[in-house]
């Protein structure tokens, strides 16, 4: 079982940063994926990233690229999404999910995160 713990959501007006933190515990095998998506009201989660463990693939979604950053503190098994120039559709609720494998599609993932709401005014 693989727990994670999501941080860092809140109010920013457009233009602004935000950066999320999901930390993982429990079983996680030596090498692994952890993908941030997000959800807004009415919509179906959507993906925004993905990194595996060791850092080495990385994949963004169109609509984040070159304002989005994912990275990861392995020490503390922790990743994180740095959110630049935000927008106002950026707004919804971000989950953290942890596969075994690099995936886009929320359906794969095995384990999800709490979310965290980030609202951004205009």
């Amino acid at each position: 079982q693989v727990q994670l713990v999501e941080s860092g959501g809140g109010l920013v007006q457009a233009g602004g940063s935000l950066r999320l933190s999901c930390a993982a515990s429990g079983g996680t095998v030596s090498t692994y994926a952890m993908g941030w998506f997000r959800q807004a009201p009415g919509k179906e989660r959507e993906f925004v990233a993905t990194m595996t463990s060791s850092g080495r693939s990385i994949i963004y979604a169109d609509s984040v690229k070159g304002r989005f950053t994912i990275s990861t503190d392995n020490a503390k098994s922790t990743f994180y999404l740095q959110m630049n120039s935000l927008k106002p559709e950026d707004r919804a609720t971000y989950y953290c999910g942890y596969s075994t494998f690099t995936t886009m599609s929320a359906s794969l993932i095995q384990y999800w995160g709490q979310g965290t709401q980030v609202t951004v005014s205009s």
